[in-house]
């Protein structure tokens, strides 16, 4: 996740506006609006600022790889373009006829209108 994308994910969670962001973090609300287009990059130190003004904390902390979704990616890089195209193509059919079995289900537990 990106500096920007952080202070925009807290503001959005907190429901606040630039505006009223800036207000609390006392800064101008340029200066939130740069952060959170890119144009801007902050301190570490502003964008804690601006996420406890949003009523967050950011916490960093390190931890042991996901070693699966590692191995996955190497194995859909290792395919070429075509197979990641069926692959994906299958994904899609799956989902597909999972969303039709999901509706066909609910139309059957709902009374008809004729009953």
């Amino acid at each position: 996740m990106t500096l920007q994308s952080l202070v925009r994910e807290a503001r959005k969670r907190a429901g606040l506006t630039q505006v009223v962001l800036a207000a609390q973090a006392g800064v101008p609300q340029s200066t939130v609006a740069r952060i959170e287009s890119g144009s801007q990059t902050p301190s570490t130190a502003m964008v804690e600022r601006l996420v406890r003004a949003c009523g967050f904390e950011i916490r960093v902390g390190l931890g042991e790889p996901d070693t699966g979704t590692l191995s996955m990616f190497e194995r859909t890089l290792s395919r070429t373009p075509t197979q990641r195209l069926a692959d994906a193509t299958r994904a899609a059919r799956f989902v597909l006829k999972g969303r039709d079995a999901l509706l066909d289900a609910r139309s059957r537990l709902r009374p008809s209108a004729n009953s």
